[in-house]
């Protein structure tokens, strides 16, 4: 795996796993020993228990990497609402996952006649 991701030749990295104390811990520290700017998604990983995960975080935050959650990340890849090949696909996310966000999206759809993809 990680000579698969090295052969990518970024030198960014968004991180997420199951246990964020196993999974997440050992890839992000083991990513910025290697010289990756990593980002760690804190809100798609959980651990045996609240004070587990929330070390694991406040550890690799310690060790450089920045925390981001998932709906941010999103929002973060799509940035330009202008770019229509994607807006759909991303507004269709957040209304099904994001929450108050999404339904503000439907809101402001319904509200304001927006067409899908512009």
């Amino acid at each position: 795996m990680v000579d698969k991701v090295n052969s990518y030749g970024k030198k960014k990295l968004v991180i997420s796993g199951l246990w964020t104390e196993v999974c997440d811990l050992s890839a992000v520290l083991s990513a910025i020993d290697q010289g990756y700017e990593v980002y760690i998604v804190t809100d798609t990983s959980g651990g045996v228990s609240d004070e587990a995960h929330d070390m694991a975080i406040q550890r690799m935050i310690q060790a450089g990497a920045a925390p981001i959650t998932w709906e941010q990340y999103l929002l973060e890849l799509q940035r330009d609402w202008a770019r229509s090949e994607t807006y759909k696909a991303t507004t269709d996310i957040a209304k099904e996952h994001g929450g108050a966000y999404g339904l503000g999206i439907t809101y402001s759809q319904e509200m304001f006649g927006a067409s899908e993809g512009h």
